[in-house]
């Protein structure tokens, strides 16, 4: 049987972590070797760009925890404590943490990441007004920028479209000015409309 028909049946398609039944996906709980119905997950939107952190983190979508947490499927046991460690500052997070048991294998795959000693913020692409950035998104200019090895001046007000989003660094993106791609600072520009 095929891991995600396998999840379906098991989930009763519906999200492991929230019970939404909108956009499911498999979810391979990191790291492993191979996935198997132990660590892997069958998880939506929402849960998921929030667990990888191409979100903010919604503390109220979370409080699905109180029960999700007491699965029997080790992979949802080990989510369910990265994402209240994540929000360990908030006491309903902090009292079901400290009422989450896990044995020493699956405390060990929990931490392994190194996810549970980040406080949840999630850094994204914003532009100078403090908009999100997404992938394809159209910015303007608010600055003339020289373009570095290049002849190029990008004048201030110039529409840039289809952008795309450097993968490791929030404060940069990449864009096409008269038909050469360069990398533009997210502090010089506005998302357009």
């Amino acid at each position: 049987m095929k891991l995600e028909t396998a999840l379906q049946n098991r989930s009763g398609n519906k999200c492991e972590l929230c019970g939404s039944e909108d956009s499911l996906q498999v979810f391979e709980v990191p790291p492993q070797d191979n996935s198997n119905e132990e660590n892997s997950i069958l998880v939506c939107n929402t849960c998921l760009s929030q667990i990888e952190k191409k979100a903010e983190l919604n503390q109220e979508h979370w409080k699905c925890l109180t029960e999700a947490m007491w699965s029997e499927v080790p992979g949802v046991q080990v989510i369910a404590w990265r994402m209240l460690n994540r929000m360990r500052t908030e006491s309903w997070a902090a009292d079901l943490l400290d009422m989450l048991y896990l044995d020493d294998e699956k405390l060990s795959w929990a931490k392994t990441t190194g996810d549970h000693e980040n406080d949840g913020s999630v850094d994204l692409h914003k532009d100078a007004n403090g908009n999100t950035l997404q992938q394809g998104d159209t910015v303007v200019l608010t600055k003339s920028l020289d373009v570095k090895g290049s002849t190029l001046n990008a004048k201030m007000g110039t529409v840039v479209k289809n952008i795309r989003l450097v993968e490791n660094n929030t404060e940069q993106i990449e864009g096409k000015i008269e038909g050469q791609v360069i990398v533009i600072l997210t502090k010089y520009v506005r998302k357009q409309g």
